[in-house]
């Protein structure tokens, strides 16, 4: 019999990780590594965290490198909502009523991959509400839920910048470009929230495409057919003491979502920034915890408007109900808040980052291949500094002056930027959200880890980081507007 090679748990693997970023800290202070930050000209050093400053700062921070993991919140405000509503049946009722004609499995994947590409409207909340509904969505249709999880999760990923929509990441990216190129003689136009918009538009649809046939071809058939327990009986009749109820909570969640428009949107709106616009406004901090809550609220009317529930003991019986998930996350992403604050603490994302971008400038070449260098470049780096933001406030300082030099507008150079930014979402275990995948997924496979993962995202990557590319060049050559 031969012996199967085995991932450690996810936990054991971030445990790993932090072991060897301790490791190469030491090893990377030792011969001095240090790098110059092209847009504020500090010196960057990599820190040891086997030096005695480094032993303290991690004896220091091990509880508040957990209770300050960024997701590890928002995934707590988030799962509340998504809790009630599971548990009151809500979510299973509006299951029912839209399988009542039994649609087909090719709609439920399209529409799960559109919702997913479209999230980053509302920043990260695709991550945290998409994925565990995509996952009962598909074991609906008698499709593996495993499926359903990977299918949202690379949508979400992969297609971070693409949208039909303006989403929050693009004024924070063109402000960043507009400050890159504030000082060039060679560019004296403003970059805008909508500078990428008609090209982000359409790739939409090409990213839906590569997932979509990805999905069909590789990924169920790989997973195969689910012989699990289904929740509940998907193509049930809903009482009519069901259907009042649906009605009643649908109605109350429409009424919410119109109070939030107006609050955001109209003249009055209270939501909106202190300059009127929406970035940095409490809309965009808040918009994860308005749609928990809206949630939320709709599974609560929904069960006492069914009978579900009879007292607010019902209630927050529904808020812990997603606990026990929780609890195998909490235990991740203990491990994976220690890894990721310790490689910050070390500094070595920015080291390496930036001797990257500065060994990519050291090539000359024609502005095409340039572009297309540039996209791989970003792909690289995406693997251990995820943030689209954290690499484009040094990145753009040292490439939209290098590129508009070649006579690349600075417009082009931020939309290759998230090409390459987007593509290896869903394949660098650094993805803050990694630590929930997993959860997500040992719930239907508990021998889920990393590597199980890794087997099914790889093509999605690899896929959209080419076929994306090519488009890119396809609009390039054909000289169409990037956007407004």
């Amino acid at each position: 019999m031969k012996n199967k090679l085995r991932m450690p748990h996810p936990a054991t693997m971030f445990l790993l990780l932090t072991v060897a970023v301790v490791m190469l800290s030491w090893i990377f202070d030792i011969y001095g590594l240090r790098v110059i930050n092209p847009q504020t000209g500090e010196v960057i050093r990599a820190q040891s965290l086997l030096g005695p400053e480094g032993i303290r700062w991690l004896l220091r921070h091990v509880v508040t490198n957990f209770t300050g993991f960024a997701p590890l919140g928002m995934v707590m405000v988030a799962m509340f909502g998504v809790g009630v509503a599971e548990h009151s049946g809500f979510i299973g009722a509006c299951i029912r009523r839209s399988l009542r004609k039994h649609p087909s499995q090719e709609g439920v994947i399209l529409v799960v991959i559109l919702l997913g590409v479209i999230s980053n409207i509302v920043g990260d909340a695709g991550y945290i509400i998409l994925i565990p509904i995509a996952a009962t969505l598909f074991q609906s249709v008698k499709l593996h839920p495993v499926a359903g999880i990977v299918t949202a999760y690379v949508s979400v990923a992969c297609g971070f910048s693409a949208n039909l929509f303006v989403s929050t990441l693009d004024p924070i990216l063109a402000r960043i470009t507009q400050e890159a190129a504030a000082n060039m003689t060679t560019y004296q136009g403003n970059i805008g929230a909508l500078s990428n918009y008609y090209f982000m538009f359409v790739s939409t649809f090409v990213v839906t495409a590569v997932i979509y046939f990805i999905t069909k071809k590789s990924l169920l058939p790989k997973l195969g057919e689910y012989t699990g327990h289904a929740p509940y009986d998907n193509y049930k009749s809903l009482t009519k003491k069901e259907q009042r109820a649906l009605i009643i909570s649908l109605g109350a969640g429409f009424i919410y979502t119109l109070i939030i428009v107006l609050a955001t949107f109209s003249p009055w709106g209270i939501l909106r920034g202190i300059t009127g616009s929406l970035t940095r406004s409490p809309f965009i901090f808040g918009v994860l915890f308005l749609i928990s809550f809206g949630i939320g609220l709709m599974g609560t009317i929904y069960g006492f408007a069914s009978g579900r529930y009879r007292r607010d003991s019902d209630v927050i019986t529904g808020l812990s109900h997603p606990m026990q998930l929780l609890g195998v996350y909490f235990v991740i992403a203990f491990f994976a808040a220690q890894m990721f604050a310790c490689f910050e603490y070390s500094r070595l994302d920015k080291c390496l980052a930036i001797m990257g971008a500065n060994l990519l400038t050291s090539i000359h070449t024609n502005s095409f291949v340039t572009l297309l260098l540039f996209i791989l470049f970003t792909t690289v780096i995406n693997l251990i500094m995820v943030s689209a933001t954290a690499k484009w406030t040094f990145m753009a300082f040292i490439f939209v002056p290098m590129f508009a030099a070649m006579g690349i507008n600075p417009d082009l150079t931020q939309c290759a930027f998230r090409i390459g930014d987007s593509a290896t979402n869903a394949i660098t275990p650094f993805l803050f959200y990694m630590p929930l995948i997993l959860a997500y997924m040992q719930q239907y496979d508990k021998q889920a880890n990393y590597s199980s993962l890794l087997k099914y995202t790889w093509r999605y990557s690899l896929a959209i980081l080419v076929f994306w590319t090519a488009f890119f060049v396809v609009w390039y050559l054909l000289n169409i507007p990037l956007g407004i």
